[in-house]
């Protein structure tokens, strides 16, 4: 019987310290990855990389340690790296003792792109792990179960229950024996796929399936010496066994089971450096303290876990990434907001509201600085060497994780970090204040806001809608119902296409439910609106309080989130300068003309002096390109194309030529840098954007705004091209009268209006920024 045991567990592709390894050193990173302790992984192998390239074993165990601690931005870069090695025929692992890391690739990446909020592609990259079982005809039947898994919590995630369900029963369906090799492989596969589809008495009935997992770990601790040490080399298999299990007991009614494996899992040094189970062991230990009404002690819990989560957030560097990545942790935040409010503070409250909206936007603008130095205001040599001081610093930090009991490591670190910090700020204030980021506290988006000014933020969550109104001397916030709100909103935008009776009454309600909860704090002031979710696709400006539209109560600016005001330049005061205008791109086909455009843009022209117009095969993407950044103020009255599936893909259509598509695309509008005062998009749907998880937008205005624009005025329609060369015209005779931004834009709203009354023709355009 003994010898059968023991060769269950030798043969089983889960046992990381059985592993063949290469000597002390592979020996050291099996017992590391089997221990739980990734952040020492990753450093040992990282110091490792620091001296010479890895070889195909030692990139696989960093990936996987990156993979761990959640370091999305090394992960994905090293897994890069590990396919190259792969492909020049190095496949065989030292962990998990494969002889092809192959299919481990792409698990690991499908994995983290469902992390990151990218299921397409993380379904793409299951397919392949499955492609490559079936090609290979293999018996690793722990890939096989692995790779159902990704696939299943790709398409559930993803909004495809039936996709998750199916991927599921397959799984469910993969024959592996009581006690065969692979059956701790397939329990913990299914019991993550169950977890996603939220099926929690699945996830209990599938771990306790498995029977080999306690005989696998007496055995290992036998063969290990981890009785004598009280090393536990399964810890990377019980730690998120033992969340799965205490999750599903407290969605199954088992509180008190629940709260006994959360307190264990907490109480472990290794949690710190296993990055998808800490925050999320915390959450739920904060939700039972909030069901036993002890809010206090919840609060704390809920901001080391926000705390956890962003400290993952700061490793991903690409636009798409950090803004998916909060998808699945917005309860989190939600959580945060509803405490703060139930103990009564609304400061604190809006703190989270804020922070909640993923910053992604400010990460970015933060991070251009540090990728192109020479794009920067003041980025002085002595900066850029103390960046790449924090930068190491903070990189130290996040590896020293509280492992062995070295709390010490970890204060003394992350001390390093803050004194570097300090030395930026004092060698280069401009570059310290776009690379040091935070959501800005209360106090500081009052000095942000402009006199007569108050700043209303929404958050929506579920059926949850939180309205927090911000002036100078208070804060107002207000909790409301959001049930059926998005489908007010869809059913408002619907009426004005229409043109329909119903228009003005389902736009009283909107006020009602969006801005008459905070009416006594706005009355007479100009408005900062920081939409959420749904209300991104509302036009405020033809809200209704029965009386007047909202727009002829108050001049309104946007924004995509109250911090990014820290990276607005002030725009010029000079007043309207030359303008660089394009108008009716000759885009090859007679239906694509926009002769009310090209119109347009002549008419605007002499309203300031020197503009210089680019019409038909002029107004090219190419042109655009060259001589944006030499003006202040841009105007395109050009189609614009929004995609809501692909929004980095949504584009301004200019005309062609031979060094450019005439596609000006969101994502590259990331790489262009401008000097902007205003961009004005006279063109449909610019003002579109997708709202992704954690709220943050991809649409043009969000583009322009990284690029360098002060304020960007867009469209959330497709506007009848007369009415908008109208509009345009007001608009701009008001800059050169002197008005601000925002008091010509409703100044040429209000006169349009008196026009053409129906919000169809006035209120699609909005301006976000600056104002002024």
């Amino acid at each position: 019987m003994m010898r059968r045991l023991a060769t269950i567990v030798a043969s089983s592709a889960l046992l990381l310290v059985l592993a063949p390894a290469a000597g002390a050193a592979g020996a050291d990173q099996v017992g590391l990855a089997a221990s739980g302790r990734f952040g020492q992984l990753e450093k040992q192998l990282e110091a490792q990389a620091a001296l010479r390239p890895l070889d195909t074993p030692d990139q696989h165990a960093l990936c996987y340690a990156y993979s761990k601690t959640k370091r999305y931005a090394p992960l994905l870069a090293c897994l890069d790296r590990l396919e190259a090695l792969l492909r020049k025929g190095e496949r065989h692992t030292r962990l998990f003792a494969l002889d092809d890391a192959t299919p481990s690739l792409h698990i690991m990446r499908a994995d983290a792109l469902v992390e990151l909020g990218q299921y397409k592609a993380a379904r793409a990259q299951a397919r392949l792990a499955l492609v490559w079982f079936k090609k290979e005809e293999s018996d690793e039947l722990d890939i096989l179960c692995n790779a159902l898994a990704a696939l299943s919590i790709a398409h559930t995630l993803g909004g495809d229950h039936a996709g998750g369900l199916q991927a599921a029963r397959e799984l469910e369906g993969v024959r592996v024996g009581m006690l065969g090799a692979h059956a701790s492989a397939k329990a913990m596969a299914l019991a993550r796929a169950r977890m996603a589809l939220g099926d929690y008495a699945g996830v209990l009935a599938a771990l306790d399936a498995d029977k080999t997992l306690s005989l696998n770990i007496f055995l290992d601790r036998l063969a290990s010496g981890a009785f004598i040490t009280g090393e536990n080399n399964w810890l990377w298999v019980e730690l998120p066994r033992a969340w799965m299990q205490a999750k599903a007991l407290l969605e199954t009614g088992r509180r008190e089971q629940a709260r006994r494996s959360f307190a264990r899992l907490l109480a472990l040094d290794q949690i710190w450096q296993n990055g998808d189970i800490h925050w999320l062991a915390l959450y739920e230990a904060a939700r039972m303290a909030r069901q036993d009404e002890a809010p206090e002690r919840a609060l704390v819990l809920l901001r080391q876990a926000i705390d956890v989560v962003e400290a993952q957030r700061a490793s991903i560097n690409t636009e798409a990434s950090k803004i998916g990545f909060v998808g699945d942790k917005e309860a989190l935040y939600a959580a945060a907001i509803g405490v703060a409010l139930q103990l009564g503070q609304d400061s604190l409250a809006y703190d989270y509201i804020e922070r909640a909206k993923s910053r992604a936007l400010v990460d970015m603008l933060a991070g251009q600085s540090a990728h192109s130095p020479q794009r920067l205001l003041g980025g002085s040599t002595a900066g850029q060497q103390a960046l790449a001081e924090l930068r190491q610093a903070r990189d130290e930090a996040a590896l020293q994780h509280v492992a062995a009991g070295d709390a010490g490591a970890l204060a003394r670190a992350r001390a390093r970090s803050i004194d570097k910090e300090a030395a930026l700020r004092q060698r280069d204030p401009t570059l310290a204040s776009l690379v040091t980021v935070e959501a800005l506290p209360l106090a500081d988006i009052r000095g942000y806001l402009q006199p007569g000014e108050v700043l209303v933020e929404y958050h929506l969550h579920g059926q949850d809608l939180v309205i927090v109104a911000v002036a100078a001397d208070r804060v107002v916030a207000r909790r409301a119902g959001a049930a059926g709100l998005e489908a007010a909103v869809r059913r408002y935008r619907t009426l004005v296409g229409e043109r329909h009776a119903d228009t003005l009454a389902a736009s009283q309600q909107l006020y009602q439910r969006l801005i008459a909860p905070v009416a006594e704090l706005i009355a007479g002031k100009d408005l900062v609106l920081v939409p959420h979710g749904a209300l991104h696709y509302l036009p405020f400006a033809a809200l209704h309080d029965g009386s007047a539209y909202l727009q002829a109560r108050h001049r309104l600016r946007y924004l995509p989130s109250a911090s990014v005001q820290k990276y607005l330049r002030a725009p010029d005061k000079t007043g309207l300068s030359p303008m660089l205008i394009l108008g009716n791109p000759d885009l090859g086909h007679a239906d694509l003309d926009l002769p009310a455009a090209e119109q347009e843009a002549l008419q605007i022209a002499p309203l300031a002096p020197g503009s210089r117009v680019l019409t038909r095969a002029q107004a090219s993407e190419t042109g655009f390109r060259q001589m944006a950044p030499a003006y202040r103020y841009l105007h395109v009255a050009a189609h614009g194309d929004f995609k809501d599936e692909q929004p980095l893909a949504s584009r301004l259509a200019l005309a062609p030529d031979k060094d450019n598509d005439g596609a000006l695309k969101v994502e590259e509008l990331f790489q262009l840098r401008l000097d902007a005062d205003l961009v004005t998009l006279s063109a449909c749907e610019t003002g579109l954007a997708k709202a992704l998880g954690g709220d943050d937008l991809l649409g043009m205005a969000r583009g322009f705004l990284y690029a360098g624009a002060s304020n960007i005025v867009a469209s959330l329609w497709e506007v009848e091209d007369r009415t908008t060369a109208e509009l345009m015209t007001e608009f701009y005779k008001a800059l050169k009268a002197g008005s601000s931004k925002k008091a010509a834009l409703q100044q040429a709203q209000s006169l349009v209006r008196a026009r053409h009354p129906e919000p169809m023709f006035w209120a699609a355009f909005y301006l976000t920024g600056h104002g002024q």
